[in-house]
């Protein structure tokens, strides 16, 4: 089935829709500020902050390849894309009711439901991530996604910084937990509002040629990798670089234990990871053309393997500590452009959904090293483990250096 010309056009306000509400609300649902001072709020250890982290990073991203194997028999995607996205907003109005009434429970039952919240949060997460992936290859043109995506950046500079703006005055107004109730309700809601325009989606059929199971599937990963030697590589610098994303939580919890986590504090470092976020974004924005993604991620490398460093250096200097979120801020920017292109770049229409659920899979270091992480920091402390994971982390060069990139990551994908 071919679009029209006006579906097209429908298809492309619809996304742009999203793109402007779900940046508005990315702040207030903040994998490496909010959440992890919420949970550090009631009482977590570095082990509990480790295996959330693995959870909202690592369970979503290695569950996408069962929901890659399931969707990729289904011709039609936008209802399992609205299923995923409701589930979300499920849970995140489940926190708002759970910090409305904690006066009610304990520290430990809060502990227990922030679990199961954040985990139906980021498995639903996954599983509208691949879909999302399919429709919009699908429905937004080849020739078009260059303005899609740098239009969609803009949207994303504006929203996070009035986003960032907003959230740091609630959690310094209200008073734990009323505060984290009002941020998780305002995200529910505006993630509502993102939906809406999902629902006017005009979509292309898939055409499937042989339906697959799941081990059909699984057998499929082996001679991907081997065919595409690039995958490979892809593979092997998302797991590099996944310990720099893994660490980000843990520079909360240094700041707890050196400075105690006010919320003048949680409400900086959401600010200067923000701005450092936009300041990326804008400069990619300006000069995307003159980057490859190869170079992208060599500044991701460098910027990635900084960040523990930096941490303990500064360590015992408040104020000059909460500018490392600048940093962070910028890593995550740089590292997600080049990463998405990237993967757009090594697949095409007919092994998209394979590639999102392979490097999803494959990305296993974000799964395990938050949990590990949690134990060695308990027992080796920050020095020895931040030392190690910037090290770790340089290695990621000789896989980027190998990379067969020729698309820049201004270029239509």
């Amino acid at each position: 089935m071919e679009l029209s010309e006006q579906n097209f056009r429908v298809n492309f306000r619809a996304f742009l829709w999203h793109s402007a509400f779900l940046a508005f609300a990315a702040n207030f649902m903040d994998v490496n500020t909010i959440i992890p001072s919420m949970l550090i709020k009631v009482g977590s250890t570095p082990i509990l902050l480790g295996l959330l982290t693995a959870i909202l990073l690592g369970g979503s991203s290695v569950s996408q390849i069962l929901f890659a194997g399931f969707l990729l028999n289904k011709s039609f995607k936008k209802k399992y894309l609205l299923i995923g996205i409701n589930i979300r907003i499920v849970a995140l109005l489940g926190l708002a009711l759970m910090f409305y009434k904690a006066f009610l429970l304990s520290n430990n039952w809060i502990i227990f439901l922030i679990f199961i919240l954040i985990s139906a949060f980021s498995f639903s997460g996954a599983f509208a991530g691949v879909s999302y992936t399919d429709i919009l290859g699908k429905v937004i043109k080849k020739n078009e996604r260059k303005i899609f995506f740098t239009t969609r950046q803009i949207f994303n500079s504006v929203g996070i910084l009035i986003s960032a703006l907003i959230v740091r005055k609630l959690l310094k107004y209200y008073n734990f937990p009323l505060n984290y109730s009002i941020i998780f309700l305002f995200a529910g809601i505006l993630i509502l509002i993102a939906s809406l325009g999902f629902w006017k989606i005009r979509e292309v059929n898939s055409n499937i040629k042989e339906k697959k199971g799941l081990l059909k599937f699984l057998k499929l990963i082996p001679s991907e990798i081997k065919n595409n030697p690039n995958l490979k590589y892809y593979l092997l610098i998302i797991n590099t670089l996944g310990f720099g994303l893994s660490i980000i939580p843990f520079l909360v919890l240094i700041a707890q234990r050196n400075f105690g986590l006010s919320y003048d504090l949680i409400g900086n470092f959401l600010l200067f990871n923000t701005f450092g976020m936009l300041l990326a974004g804008l400069f990619l924005f300006k000069y995307s053309k003159k980057f490859t993604y190869k170079t992208l991620l060599k500044y991701s490398i460098f910027i990635a393997a900084s960040l523990p460093i930096a941490a303990l250096a500064l360590s015992k200097i408040q104020f000059a500590y909460q500018f490392i979120f600048i940093l962070s801020g910028i890593f995550i920017t740089i590292y997600h452009v080049a990463i998405n292109g990237l993967l757009l770049e090594i697949s095409n229409k007919e092994n998209r959904i394979t590639y999102t659920g392979i490097s999803g899979t494959g990305n296993i270091v974000i799964l395990l090293f938050p949990v590990l992480a949690g134990f060695l920091i308990s027992t080796l402390g920050y020095l020895k483990v931040f030392i190690a994971v910037s090290i770790i982390i340089l290695f990621g060069y000789a896989f980027v250096e190998k990379l067969q990139c020729k698309i820049k990551s201004g270029q239509d994908l």
